[in-house]
């Protein structure tokens, strides 16, 4: 078990800020996508200046939704400097508006390379500094240990990837038959959060709304993890809120059901992207 860590600030987990958020708003998290397609439905520039428009009227609309905004990284860095300085901007600009952030960047390595990944997104004064980031564990669960403990020390959270809804995921995620890799991630997030007693822990879980009977396939148990589920494929990608409820049964209170292009795709206006958030919130909250 990892040595309990305490924030020296005393600041309050990003689990317990996180099932916070999702009490008083409701489970659902959107996904910052600026895709050039839907930059370009949107009537905007694949630019600098029409991803700053894009993302800046997209968190407008939903930050008093959402338990969480989460900008996707790649869609920042494909336009350079510039871009990552747009996402500095949304970063500071979420947490302004009082809305959780997960900076969607999947990072991964080994020793020195993963602690500068942990500075970059987690450390106290970084431009980049987000409430929590994606990790992906497949150099060893282990390899993450710089920013689970940077997390833990300031108040951040991780969402590691365990199960995903792509074809190719399978391949790696399901290896090992009873002790597949998936159900070792699992095991060691669950291990890792023990640090977090009596609350939801900050070590969360990437899911895929869409992948059906994986979970019991692979006697994956969920709700012993005792931290966030990030739950994307919910809209477009072809998951229902009553899907997540039915794949994630006993865990559903802690999954963050994650839509982007089925909200996005209401865009440009304001009030529209608004109402197509609260559906899904009211899907989510009657599931």
């Amino acid at each position: 078990m990892p040595e309990a860590t305490a924030d020296p600030a005393g600041r309050e987990s990003f689990g317990s800020r996180l099932g916070r958020a999702m009490a008083d708003r409701g489970p659902l998290c959107v996904g910052i996508d600026p895709h050039p397609s839907l930059l370009q439905s949107w009537g905007l520039n694949d630019d600098v200046a029409g991803l700053e428009r894009f993302s800046l009227t997209v968190l407008d609309a939903v930050a008093s939704l959402a338990a969480a905004v989460k900008p996707q990284v790649a869609l920042y860095e494909r336009h350079g400097s510039a871009g990552m300085a747009v996402l500095e901007r949304i970063l500071a600009a979420a947490a302004e508006a009082s809305v959780l952030s997960i900076a969607d960047a999947k990072r991964g390595d080994i020793g020195s390379t993963m602690a500068a990944y942990a500075d970059a997104w987690l450390r106290d004064g970084s431009a980049l500094a987000a409430d929590s980031v994606t990790l992906s564990p497949y150099l060893g669960f282990e390899s993450l240990r710089p920013a689970l403990d940077l997390a833990a020390q300031t108040g951040r959270g991780v969402f590691v990837l365990a199960l995903t809804s792509n074809p190719e995921g399978a391949s790696v995620q399901h290896v090992g038959g009873a002790d597949s890799v998936a159900r070792r991630i699992v095991r060691a997030a669950a291990e890792e959060n023990r640090r977090y007693a009596g609350e939801l822990g900050s070590t969360g879980l990437v899911v895929g709304a869409t992948v059906g009977s994986a979970l019991t396939d692979l006697d994956l148990d969920l709700a012993a993890v005792r931290g966030p589920i990030l739950a994307p494929g919910l809209g477009a990608q072809g998951a229902t809120a009553a899907d997540l409820r039915r794949t994630f049964g006993s865990a559903y209170g802690q999954v963050l059901g994650t839509s982007s292009r089925d909200i996005l795709g209401a865009g440009p206006r304001i009030q529209d992207l608004r109402k197509a958030a609260q559906r899904t919130l009211e899907e989510l909250r009657a599931a």
